[in-house]
This record gives C-alpha cells, sequence and structure tokens, in this order.
C-alpha cells in the first residue's frame, strides 16, 4: 500500500507522527553506523534503498486509493542490516517514492510505520525466535528467517492496513474483507518466495552481505 493523503481523519495522521518520530529517533540512535564506513557496505545499503524505491514505485497495482500492492522487501532488509538500518533505509526508499509522487507527504509518517516499522519489528521478531529455539542450521535459517518470515510479515502489514481502512472509515470492512485482505495473502506468497530466494542467493555467494548470518555457524559445523 501507499497511502495518499485524506484518505484518512486528521488525527490518524498526527498519531502516526508522534509515534513515527519515536520509532525513527531510537533507530537512528540505535543503528550501527560503524558498519556503513565500509565503502562496499554503504554502497550494498545504497543499493539495496534503490532496488526497492523501483519496486515500490513501478512494480505494484491497485483497486482504489490507498488499495494498492506491491512487494516490500522489509524482511531481506532486516536480515541483511538488522531493524535499526532497515527501519532508516526503509524511510529512505518511502522519500524518494514520496519525492516523485507515488505517495503523499501527508500520510508519510503512516505509511513509514506500515509498510516499514511494522515488518521490520515482525521480520525481526521471528529471527530472534527461531535463533533462540531452533537449530543452527542452513535451511532453519532460509526457511524460517526469510520465507516464513516474509510470508508473515506481509501478512501482518495487510491485517494492519484492513483494521486501520475500517476502523478509519475509509472502506467497509465488508468491502474490505472480500476485495482487499485476500489479495495480501497472495501477496504474503510472492514476498515469501522472492525473500527466500534472495536471501539464498546471498547467503551462498555473499555471505557478507547478510548480518544475521554466520556461515561458520550455520554450514561448516554442520
Amino acid at each position: 500500500m501507499n497511502l495518499p493523503d485524506h484518505l484518512l481523519p486528521a488525527a490518524w495522521y498526527w498519531f502516526a507522527y508522534a509515534l513515527y518520530a519515536v520509532v525513527l529517533g531510537g533507530a537512528l540512535y540505535a543503528a550501527p553506523w560503524r558498519r556503513l564506513r565500509d565503502n562496499e557496505q554503504l554502497h550494498l545499503w545504497l543499493g539495496t534503498c534503490v532496488s526497492l524505491m523501483l519496486m515500490w514505485s513501478y512494480l505494484k497495482t491497485g483497486i482504489k486509493p490507498g488499495l494498492n500492492f506491491h512487494v516490500l522487501g522489509a524482511t531481506l532488509f532486516t536480515l541483511m542490516f538488522g531493524p535499526y538500518l532497515a527501519i532508516v533505509g526503509l524511510s529512505v526508499v518511502l522519500l524518494g517514492v514520496t519525492y516523485f509522487g507515488y505517495s503523499g507527504w501527508e500520510s508519510f509518517p503512516a505509511n513509514a510505520l506500515l509498510m516499514g516499522a511494522l515488518p521490520v519489528a515482525v521480520s525481526y521478531a521471528i529471527y530472534r525466535l527461531a535463533d533462540g529455539k531452533l537449530p543452527n542450521h542452513f535451511f532453519v535459517y532460509i526457511f524460517i528467517n526469510a520465507f516464513l518470515g516474509g510470508a508473515l510479515a506481509m501478512t501482518v502489514v495487510g491485517l494492519a492496513v484492513t483494521g486501520m481502512f475500517a476502523l478509519s472509515g475509509a472502506y467497509s470492512t465488508d468491502y474490505l474483507i472480500s476485495n482487499y485482505l485476500p489479495y495480501y495473502l497472495l501477496m504474503a506468497w510472492s514476498e515469501a518466495v522472492l525473500t527466500g530466494m534472495l536471501a539464498t542467493l546471498m547467503v551462498v555467494y555473499k555471505p557478507e552481505w547478510v548480518s544475521t548470518f554466520d556461515d561458520a555457524r550455520y554450514i561448516r559445523n554442520k
């Protein structure tokens, strides 16, 4: 979704501004900026931002204002750089998307929370749970953290957006359940496959690109 301006009541946007300020401030403070001092990592982070900016802008479809779909890439971003740099990076992505007119400035914080902070939080929670409870195995990392993480992140975003539109009165609950939410469940599969494929390629050929993956831990000792 790319939430347009004036679709929700003004109070919702003000609440989003306040919450986003807290989330972004925390991410900026806690982000491991030292990692981006390495030129390769900085170029990788910027390249990921640009790639997602293009995908969010052009590889999308929709049915009504605010009711559109595109891949998020939040799970892969989180696995690559951790949650804080992912939140900052997705904010940069949305900044570019909004600047070029594909989203509204008034709705920027709401979009950043729903398409950035929320899926990053879900993805990182799944990673932490798997990291602490499941065996250190390559296939566990790929299928749980990347594949399942991507699917659940997209599903949670779909549920959150549907609930937001229903509670705000922007669209009726019946319409959203019949004509919007089911497509998010289909998008969850696309997000899972794309995230799983790209994560697999990276951890095999460029494991240094994925900060949450340690080949000595997941591969060499098996």
